[in-house]
Order: C-alpha cells, then structure tokens, then sequence
C-alpha cells in the first residue's frame, strides 16, 4: 500500500531528522533530496575546480552516475564511482551547492531520478528537501511544510556540524543558502494542501507524531 510521505523546509529545520524518524517508524525507505545535489556538487568541483557555465554543469549531472542509498539508517551516496557520503556535508561543499542546486536544468534531472527512486519504491517512501510537495511528488499521500525560527535552524545546523565551520560559515550555509534557492524553489510558503508544522518548540518524536496524525490512513 502506498505510502508517501513528501517534506519541504528550509535549512535547519529538522527536515533530516524527522524524515529518518518517520522511516524507520513506518518501515518506510527515506530519500534525502538535498544530498543528491551535494554529491553532484562533490562531482562538479572536482572536475571544474575553477568554475563553469550552466550548460556545462548540467551535462555533468546528466552524465553522471549518482547512486543514492534509501536507508534510513545510514544512507550513502556514490556519483561516478565515488564515495561523497562524507565529502558532502563539508563546509566547502555548503558553500557551493547553490551553484548546482539553482540550476534549472540540473534540477529537472535531479526531479526525474527522484521519481524513478519513489517508483522503484512502490511509493513506500519519505522524501524530504525543497520542492517535493510541489514539483517532485504534489500527489504524496502527506505533504508537509516544516518551518523553524531562524535562531534555531542555525542552532541546529551549528550543532550538526560540530565545530567543523565559523559561526559565520554556519549562518551563511542556512540563511544565505536559503536565499539563494528560493529563486528557484517555494519551500516558505505552504502549497494548497500542505500542512504546515513549526518544530522550533517540538522534539523530533514530536514532530513525527504529528506528520503520522496526517496520514489518511492513521
């Protein structure tokens, strides 16, 4: 029976976290969107250390091979027979994602394996990351749109990468990251049908009850 399970936000506010715990509740496989343009981005700052146009970052993700792990667990993540399940949460990999993640083109890519990995899953699957709800699956069977205070996202971000960055690297990867794709993406605003859930006051468990409470089949 079909079981998808579709979350937007911005940055820190608990996406991740609530999708691996909804996953692992619901006996469901999770898929972390945002990753999937991290490790295109790995890919493109190893082959274009200085930069490149739009066109080409595009053919590089077309011709990619991204290999995307829907464990919730411990979800990996391969492009081109390497192994980014660590590279992709570096600094320097936060930094320039909205290089690739703002691409037009590059998304569309992204949005069709997307598909293809919600179908393989027989739609038995929590999908968390920009623009799910609208563009890669309006049709899950719970859409969600959670939000947090500004403090808190950074707080939270703060905390996720242990000293691996400035506090002026973590704000920048929340706050400026965000700005930059909303120009491509609507993850603040609640579609029609979106249910909306502000988690900066709410545990994790919290949250996850309240996102099953949704399901039509609760």
């Amino acid at each position: 029976m079909s079981m998808l399970i579709a979350i937007d936000g911005p940055s820190g506010s608990g996406k991740s976290t609530t999708a691996k715990l909804l996953a692992r509740r619901l006996g469901l496989g999770y898929l972390d969107t945002g990753a999937m343009y991290r490790a295109a981005t790995t890919e493109y700052l190893r082959r274009y250390p200085e930069g490149a146009d739009g066109q080409a970052v595009a053919k590089l993700v077309e011709e990619a091979d991204l290999v995307c792990d829907t464990s919730p667990d411990a979800p990996c993540f391969h492009i081109n027979g390497h192994e980014v399940t660590e590279e992709i949460r570096e600094p320097r990999i936060s930094a320039a994602v909205s290089t690739v993640a703002t691409n037009l083109e590059v998304r569309r890519l992204l949005t069709e394996l997307m598909r293809r990995i919600i179908t393989q899953h027989e739609r038995r699957i929590v999908v968390e990351g920009r623009d799910i709800t609208t563009v890669v699956a309006p049709d899950a069977d719970v859409r969600v749109l959670l939000v947090a205070d500004p403090q808190a996202r950074v707080a939270r971000r703060a905390a996720e990468v242990e000293g691996k960055a400035t506090a002026d690297e973590v704000t920048d990867q929340v706050l400026r990251r965000d700005r930059d794709d909303s120009t491509v993406s609507n993850f603040t605003d609640a579609a029609e049908g979106v249910t909306v859930i502000d988690s900066t006051f709410l545990s994790p468990d919290e949250v996850v009850d309240a996102i099953i409470a949704l399901s039509p089949r609760n």
